[in-house]
């Protein structure tokens, strides 16, 4: 027979306490309560306990010190601190100090259930090796590998952050200019935690119309809305085990930032068009080249969905901070890109000057393609300053840079939409909101091919 898991609820109302106490009692599991830190470190000295639930801010004790006490003396020991609405700042700083999640007051007896069982099955952690900092990316091999390496000191604080958050449970938030490779960090993430052997699934936000995002995330059901002819799972769904990855999350719309919140706070989605309720366990990593503060406080973006996602962040430096970085990627491309059984190419100085006084408003993307189009147009096996095709001046105009997304952002929003209705052009057109006269001008704009059966 199972031993039953005992669980340790610290709080200085004692009426919390009492329905803590008994929504746990309800769930089959063993509890014990203090009413101060002080009387929950008397019985974790007598008593073996699997998880703790404290409150963040009592008289005496706070529940950061009592923190600090557990993570000293009863390492791998879960701690979930719990705070009240509007004191999310404090539950931040606790996950970053080593508790592994927060709820807020008032939560939900089921939502309390769902994250104390999540802990309980994942076990006591082994605590994640803490590597010195270096000049050079050996000490981490599995990361540097993957961001083809670096040795500036910004990009090795990088590697180490990675290194302890990837084994954690925690939701990520992934800052960086766009090109920094924030979806190959979330994809890091995953790949290094228990999660791993679980789906990765990405949720394009930037390039999603609205209409259809919640498709998308949450799934619906035959007959929910007209072209809804088969019941299809959300990417929220199909996460389920491993890990969800929401792209320029700092674009979803006000209704989604709230349908969002709901799930990150329950654990639970509804398809569209339907009335049950779907449990989902997933990691949220989401990156976002937006500024999210400026957005919480002008009110554009909700402040209880931006805590909930920045529990930890990383933040990518942009390539101009990197400089030293930038012949360790040189080399790496031109490897990446050479041909089968080819000795890959080198750089000649006036080149590779000229790369490292480039700006690269494109960051590492930029470079990347710089480089293949060089191997490509390099003759004699040494890559030269007439082979790059970089923008003249400084850097390409701002202008003409968020033109340019502007329209691949709009090419992939009618690409979508045209799938999500079968290639019909006026119900995709009604869709994304536009004139029929719009969608066929658009079309043929982006030279977008559509099967003779959408034509219509």
């Amino acid at each position: 027979m199972a031993k039953t898991q005992t669980i340790l609820v610290v709080d200085d109302d004692r009426n919390i306490l009492m329905v803590v106490e008994a929504r746990l009692a309800s769930g089959g599991y063993a509890v014990r309560t203090a009413a101060s830190g002080e009387e929950a470190l008397r019985i974790l000295a007598k008593e073996t306990v699997d998880l703790i639930l404290t409150d963040v801010r009592m008289p005496g004790m706070s529940g950061h010190d009592l923190l600090e006490r557990v993570l000293k003396d009863h390492p791998g020991l879960p701690v979930i601190v719990l705070t009240a609405h509007g004191s999310i700042p404090d539950s931040v700083e606790a996950i970053k100090s080593g508790a592994v999640d927060y709820l807020t007051k008032p939560f939900e007896g089921k939502e309390l259930l769902a994250k104390v069982t999540t802990y309980l099955k994942a076990g006591r952690p082994v605590p994640a090796p803490q590597p010195r900092l270096t000049d050079e990316a050996a000490e981490y091999p599995a990361i540097a590998a993957r961001l083809w390496g670096g040795k500036s000191p910004s990009m090795q604080k990088l590697f180490n952050l990675i290194s302890r958050i990837a084994p954690t449970n925690v939701n990520v938030l992934v800052t960086g200019e766009s090109g920094t490779g924030k979806e190959r960090v979330a994809r890091i993430l995953h790949e290094l935690s228990p999660r791993a052997a679980g789906p990765f699934a990405i949720v394009d936000c930037g390039s999603t119309p609205a209409g259809l995002l919640e498709s998308e995330l949450f799934g619906h059901v035959k007959g929910s809305f007209t072209h809804a002819v088969r019941d299809k799972k959300g990417l929220i769904e199909e996460a389920d085990g491993g890990t969800l990855f929401l792209d320029e999350v700092g674009n979803i719309s006000s209704e989604m930032q709230t349908r969002l919140l709901r799930f990150l706070q329950e654990q639970t989605i509804r398809r569209i068009g339907d009335t049950r309720e779907l449990r989902v366990d997933c990691r949220v990593v989401a990156a976002t080249n937006a500024d999210l503060a400026a957005m919480v406080r002008d009110s554009s973006f909700r402040e209880d969905l931006y805590f909930r996602l920045k529990v930890m962040t990383l933040t990518i430096p942009p390539l101009r901070e990197r400089v030293d970085d930038i012949p360790i990627l040189v080399e790496k491309f031109l490897a990446t890109f050479a041909e089968p059984g080819q000795e890959p190419m080198t750089v000649n100085p006036e080149a590779m000057r000229r790369m490292l006084d480039y700006p690269w408003p494109g960051n590492v993307r930029e470079l990347k393609h710089v480089i293949e189009a060089g191997v490509v147009l390099c003759h004699g096996g040494v890559l030269k300053l007439e082979d790059l095709q970089l923008e003249p001046g400084s850097d390409t105009p701002a202008a003409l840079r968020d033109a340019m997304s502007l329209d691949e952002s709009e090419r992939l929003a009618i690409l979508r939409a045209l799938e999500e209705v079968g290639w019909v052009m006026k119900d995709a057109a009604e869709l994304l909101g536009i004139s029929r006269r719009s969608i066929h001008y658009k079309v043929k704009k982006y030279g977008i091919r559509v099967p003779a059966r959408g034509s219509r």
